[in-house]
């Protein structure tokens, strides 16, 4: 019998399609996929995440404090290998560093911090979201095409992984906002009735009689109405 060779590639794969979304959020996932990386690319001395919303770029995970450096020098002027993964959806790659003169000379910077190649692949995050992975290495030409090839592999099943815990977070979010509303209903509709018990009013006026005071009181009218109705079962 012939004993099969351990394939550290196969393992994380296989790893991502193991993730239990009810056991972690999407941090959780964005932790995991840096740390897998970090272990499985070959040359990958440190890795971040990059993901750009509304609100602009910003490292969601990282591996080491000079990718994290790196990654938000490139969000202070605007340019990098990251952002440019991000926004084209395509692999940037920084064979040496110290030669690179795009990007205002960043690649002189990444230099001086140590990593002397850089990775960025693309990493989209369902409709909304675009993100990088970034895989830095420390000598120049550390990712030959073999490991180009692999971390592009890895970063479509990374993207799948995060684009299903986005999700489930925004569907797990939701429900819990509707419970929230509903649970508000509920208590308001209590607060009108005692209103109308009190006052021999319409369900509409003992409304506005909630509204008025919250408005006055500058509190959210679920707050007024369950500060009422605490007050009449305690009474």
């Amino acid at each position: 019998m012939t004993l099969k060779a351990y394939d550290p590639t196969a393992a994380a794969f296989a790893e991502f399609g193991r993730i239990k979304l009810g056991e972690t959020d999407l941090d959780g996932v964005l932790s995991r996929v840096v740390d897998l990386a970090g272990r499985t690319l070959p040359g990958a001395a440190q890795v971040s995440i990059t993901l750009l919303r509304g609100r602009g770029a910003a490292t969601a995970a990282h591996t080491g404090e000079a990718a994290l450096q790196l990654d938000e020098l490139q969000y202070e002027r605007g340019a990098g290998p990251c952002l440019e993964a991000a926004t084209t959806g395509s692999t940037v790659e920084v064979p040496d560093t110290a030669a690179d003169d795009r990007w205002h000379r960043w690649g002189a910077d990444a230099a001086r911090a140590g990593m002397g190649s850089v990775l960025s692949l693309s990493l989209p995050i369902g409709d909304s979201v675009n993100g990088a992975l970034n895989v830095y290495g420390v000598p120049p030409r550390a990712f030959d095409a073999g490991a180009v090839n692999l971390a592009q592999t890895f970063a479509r099943y990374a993207a799948v992984a995060l684009t299903n815990a986005q999700l489930y977070d925004a569907t797990v979010g939701l429900a819990r906002h509707m419970q929230a509303a509903m649970e508000s209903r509920a208590v308001i509709e209590q607060a009108k009735g005692i209103i109308m018990g009190e006052h021999r009013c319409t369900p509409d006026e003992a409304f506005a009689m909630l509204t008025r005071v919250s408005q006055d009181s500058n509190r959210k009218l679920r707050d007024v109405a369950a500060a009422l109705v605490e007050r009449t079962q305690r009474g």
